[in-house]
């Protein structure tokens, strides 16, 4: 599976599937691998940040950047992994892990105020103050029982988004 001009097996494609909880069909991890070996451009297993910026979506999302640190040198199971918080079948759980990640930005298990106005900025551009984007961050951290000192765990955004609806899906074609 490492190396992208092999086919995946039946073996392979249920091991893909138990990694990502099964929120990908047979069908779609044999689309997924396709793509995947598209992007792989030099076929060497691993997709880089310049094979993921090749994707045009990706290269204009406002959190490209962010997502890069996520996604750069994945081989294709850790790909699949990555793209199962889109699937219908994620969880709620599953989607609110992968945004924690997105906002954490140090990777220390805990998202800081600065993180979460990073975000913010990066989401919003030039379309509001700095200052605009400060009020609005705390007034929202304030309202779910949050100060601006707050260190937000994994907890604490599962608490926060866990009554909302998600709406965090991509359509895998399948041929």
């Amino acid at each position: 599976m490492g190396n992208t001009s092999s086919m995946l097996t039946q073996y392979d494609i249920e091991e893909v599937q138990e990694h990502c909880n099964n929120t990908f069909s047979q069908q779609e991890i044999v689309s997924l691998y396709e793509r995947f070996c598209q992007l792989d451009r030099n076929g060497s297993g691993f997709i880089s940040q310049d094979e993921f910026l090749s994707v045009p979506e990706f290269a204009v999302n406002p959190l490209s950047q962010r997502l890069l640190r996520m996604v750069d040198g994945l081989n294709f199971k850790e790909f699949v992994a990555v793209l199962s918080a889109f699937s219908p079948r994620a969880t709620l759980q599953q989607k609110v892990e992968f945004i924690f990640k997105v906002y954490d930005t140090d990777c220390n298990g805990k998202v800081t105020f600065i993180e979460m106005l990073s975000v913010l900025r990066d989401l919003t551009g030039q379309f509001i103050s700095e200052e605009q984007r400060e009020q609005v961050l705390a007034r929202v951290l304030e309202e779910a029982g949050y100060t601006k000192e707050s260190s937000l765990v994994l907890s604490d955004f599962v608490k926060i988004l866990g009554n909302s609806s998600l709406k965090m899906e991509v359509e895998v074609p399948i041929d």
